[in-house]
């Protein structure tokens, strides 16, 4: 073990490189309705601002998502920083919503770039034979850090002054710490090409793994957007419907889904990937009907019972997505299928919000939640029966 101990100093301090980045991309979460109350824009400008981060995400996994394998993990992971770095810089220098969108977009360019990169190379850091556990630490420190974006700006925003401008503050500081311990750790990329041989990666799912891609899609489809829909627009549920205008507790609500989503990852292991996509399913389920109950009745306690079961969901659902798909896509074009996978997942934390935002305006923003629940509620239902029919089988 303690031979083994370098290698997971190192795993772990490029797992604190990868938190750092992915607080940046919710960090404006709680803070949307200081933006709206100074800027005087609607509940739709809101779920625009935030799918555009979706937007920059998916852009940089479809042309330059096997970047890090041409050029080294460390220059990707630098780029990455300093795009997360000058979205700080565009919400601390915001004075409409133009700012903000450049804002959202620096950050889903940041998220982009480590999504793939700095997954592999947590992985590639840790020591021979650590692979199970630091692929652990890697779905960990993403959720975990998606998580602490909200609760720290929330916690910020309401018990600090400077609210629309400190949490972006800290986060700079972190970002350029984060640099500094980047360039102590080592490249893992041995034969480094140049970045002019890097090509867009076109989405691809060969016929033998649509059968179980579909649900695998289905289901991240669906956790991705309750998600979507929590960090977009729950907040504001939260001020006006349920009158609780603490920054710290809307950034709570948020972070308790993303925190949860690790323990539903942590839960895979126990009861095996087959049955982790139609439990994340049967759960996400559940997560729709609470969340249908909060808006029905206006309740605090059944949004966060929401957040905690669809997190739950979505940490089965999604790492069962990931080792199912990977599992039966050919060597040569895994990494071509697990893009695309990421593709359908982000495109379901933008195309659903701004659906809600659409409908917000004619009939209100909880029955716009409604719509959207029984939309997700069928498309959920779908995979679950399929999944029942068809079973996922994983070789362990």
């Amino acid at each position: 073990m303690d031979g083994n101990r370098p290698g997971w100093r190192q795993c772990l301090l490029g797992g604190a490189v990868f938190a750092v980045c992915m607080v940046g991309t919710t960090l404006p979460t709680p803070l949307y309705s200081l933006y709206q109350n100074k800027f005087g824009f609607s509940e739709l400008m809101v779920t625009v601002v935030y799918a555009v981060y979706a937007f920059g995400v998916i852009g940089v996994l479809l042309l330059a998502g096997n970047a890090s394998d041409a050029v080294g993990r460390r220059p990707v992971l630098l780029a990455g920083l300093g795009f997360s770095a000058l979205s700080a810089v565009c919400f601390l220098s915001a004075d409409g919503l133009t700012w903000l969108y450049a804002g959202r977009l620096m950050s889903g360019l940041s998220a982009g770039l480590f999504t793939g990169a700095a997954t592999v190379y947590v992985l590639e850091l840790a020591p021979h034979g650590g692979a199970a556990r630091a692929t652990f630490v890697a779905t960990a420190v993403n959720m975990g850090g998606l998580g602490c974006g909200p609760l720290l700006a929330g916690v910020l925003a309401q018990y600090a002054d400077w609210p629309l401008y400190l949490p972006f503050a800290v986060h700079l500081v972190l970002v350029a710490g984060s640099a500094v311990v980047l360039l102590r750790l080592p490249e893992t990329v041995r034969e480094r090409r140049p970045l002019s041989t890097v090509r867009p990666q076109r989405p691809a799912v060969p016929p033998q793994v649509r059968a179980v891609f579909g649900p695998a899609a289905i289901a991240s489809f669906v956790g991705f957007a309750l998600f979507g829909v929590f960090t977009a627009v729950s907040p504001t549920f939260l001020e006006e419907s349920l009158n609780v205008d603490n920054h710290a507790v809307s950034g709570l609500v948020v972070a308790v889904g993303f925190f949860a989503s690790v323990a539903g990852q942590l839960l895979v292991g126990r009861v095996g990937v087959g049955r982790s996509l139609p439990l994340g399913c049967a759960a996400l389920f559940v997560a729709l009907a609470l969340l249908a109950g909060a808006l029905r009745w206006d309740l605090l306690s059944l949004v966060v019972a929401s957040a905690l079961v669809a997190g739950v969901g979505q940490g089965l659902a999604f790492r069962g997505a990931l080792s199912a798909v990977a599992e039966a896509s050919p060597p040569d074009q895994r990494a071509a299928v697990i893009s695309t996978l990421f593709v359908v997942a982000y495109a379901g934390i933008s195309v659903p919000v701004i659906g809600v935002g659409v409908l917000a305006g004619p009939i209100g923003l909880e029955d716009a939640g409604l719509v959207f629940i029984a939309c997700m509620a069928v498309l959920v239902t779908s995979a679950a029966a399929y999944l029942l029919r068809r079973p996922v089988r994983v070789s362990t």
